[in-house]
């Protein structure tokens, strides 16, 4: 049985291995043919709607970082819950710029503990030590190796110290920054634009007062949306009408706004007013006013703060929302529209030296709403992902196929070969008849119709969590073109291709 040590030494030993970061960075940064091992454990330790075959396709969307072995001493292990097939890491092999798959393959190791259920893979690992030590074994050097994780929570601190290497992430003492109620606290302090709200609401009574104090401020309001603190991709929310209501002075305004709380309409399906409201007491939330207008877009800037400590801009998205009120995380154009990318951008670096002066490490997303009035873009700031997201996996696979950079004042991607770049990308290509197909049929489809991503022009389309197909009937991809046009053409065209080859199944 394994001995438990104090909570203090513990945190010690996670803080000691915690500073290999650095000279590790370093080596990276100065010369990436020295040697390292990259593990990779895209644990969803976060409420994820549905069967086991869509945790599998979540772990396997960051299979881009398979092009981590075009550095020829890089070694990685990638773990999943259940076993990966072939012919995928085939795929992502073949995509190597400039290395050979066969001098790759080696280098790749895929342990699995061959568990289907829906909890999180951090979890059915740290209930196996002999995995974990055979994770070890597969480690030459721990000085020279870090662990790559989804998101970090108390599980992911602890399976990298089972595995004694660090954790290029959050450490979970900064969870709190990433809710909903941290986010605001955070806007408030850095004087970053952000919707009128309340946070750290823990109960019916206290969204209805926070309500009605909003309104008392700015009677205009027409709805407001109600957040889990810990809820993702747009399924913790809720909107609450408050169109018709008596004024804030009158009365019966109270009895009105709990009937309007009580009617509220959930994001995500199956969801009930007493469920939602127990998750509220047990999580806390926060509520604010959902800002639309004639022109409204949701675009996100992405970052990273390196070990050294280094704030940088990675990327600005256009994301695709749909779900019953628009909320829902679909999918993302890249880059965002220059009109407001470098706003945003200049925003987001409030908070990413924020966070970093707190201590925070790793990657992550600012969410943002923008309303266009008198030809003027206004930004609000409403959430940070402390964590891997929606935007991750196309950006990177963009980067590592092209070896391009992002210019955050110009909102402008451009390869080494003086073309700009552009993609549009999915998580949710989905339909009933997609479920007759298997990746092997997919990849003859991309081959026949010439989809598929080409290095020499590096454009075309590249697919993900294919294994979800023949249950779910659905996958992602990321559509790369030379502009926005194209990139959207690309998309459109794969879609209406992969309908016309699976029409009549």
């Amino acid at each position: 049985m394994r001995e438990t040590k104090p909570g203090a030494e513990l945190e010690a030993q996670f803080d000691q291995l915690q500073r290999k970061l650095v000279p590790l960075w370093k080596s990276i940064e100065a010369f990436n043919q020295d040697p390292q091992t990259i593990v990779v454990v895209p644990s969803m330790s976060i409420d994820l709607a549905g069967a086991g075959a869509v945790v599998q396709a979540y772990e396997e969307r960051y299979l881009f970082l398979l092009l981590l072995l075009r550095q020829p001493r890089a070694r990685l292990i990638y773990v999943t819950s259940q076993t990966i097939l072939p012919n995928i890491i085939d795929y992502y092999l073949d995509l190597l710029p400039g290395v050979i798959p066969s001098h790759a393959r080696p280098r790749l190791f895929l342990p699995s503990p061959l568990d289907g259920s829906v909890r999180p893979l951090s979890q059915k690992l740290l209930e196996r030590p002999r995995l974990i030590e055979r994770i070890r074994s597969l480690i030459p050097d721990p000085n020279r190796a870090h662990l790559v994780p989804f998101n970090t929570t108390n599980r992911e601190k602890e399976l990298a110290l089972r595995l004694g290497i660090p954790m290029y992430g959050a450490d979970p003492k900064f969870f709190a920054l990433g809710t909903k109620s941290g986010c605001r606290k955070i806007f408030q302090e850095e004087n970053v634009p952000h919707p009128l709200g309340h946070e750290n609401l823990a109960s019916k009574d206290e969204v209805v007062e926070a309500i009605r104090q909003m309104r008392a401020r700015k009677p205009s309001i027409k709805q407001v949306l109600v957040k889990l603190d810990e809820g993702v991709s747009g399924e913790g929310n809720a909107v609450v009408d408050l169109n018709g209501l008596p004024p804030s002075s009158d009365s019966k305004e109270r009895t009105a706004l709990e009937d309007r709380l009580k009617a509220m309409q959930f994001e995500l399906k199956g969801v009930t007013y007493d469920n939602y409201m127990k998750k509220l007491e047990a999580r806390k939330g926060i509520v604010e006013e959902r800002i639309t207008g004639e022109e409204f877009r949701s675009p996100s800037v992405q970052l990273r703060i390196t070990p050294l400590g280094l704030v940088e801009l990675l990327s600005t998205h256009d994301q695709m929302l749909g779900g019953p009120s628009g909320q829902s995380y679909l999918g993302c154009v890249f880059p965002a529209d220059s009109a407001y990318a470098p706003l945003i951008t200049r925003e987001a670096a409030k908070v990413g030296n924020r966070l970093a002066k707190e201590g925070v490490i790793g990657r992550f997303a600012l969410d943002f709403v923008v309303v266009r009035s008198n030809g003027k873009w206004d930004p609000y700031a409403i959430e940070i992902n402390l964590r891997k997201g929606g935007t991750t996996h196309p950006f990177l696979t963009l980067q590592f196929l092209t070896d391009g950079t992002y210019d955050p004042e110009a909102a402008i991607f451009t390869a080494p070969n003086g073309k700009q770049k552009f993609f549009v990308a999915s998580d949710h290509v989905e339909s009933p008849r997609y479920r007759t197909l298997t990746p092997d049929d997919l990849f003859d489809i991309v081959v026949r119709h010439g989809l598929h991503f080409g290095q020499t022009r590096q454009t075309g389309v590249v697919f993900h969590m294919m294994s979800a197909l023949g249950e779910l009937g659905r996958m992602g991809l990321t559509a790369v073109g030379n502009s926005h046009e194209e990139a959207k053409a690309l998309y459109t065209r794969a879609v209406a291709i992969l309908d016309q080859e699976t029409q009549g199944c």
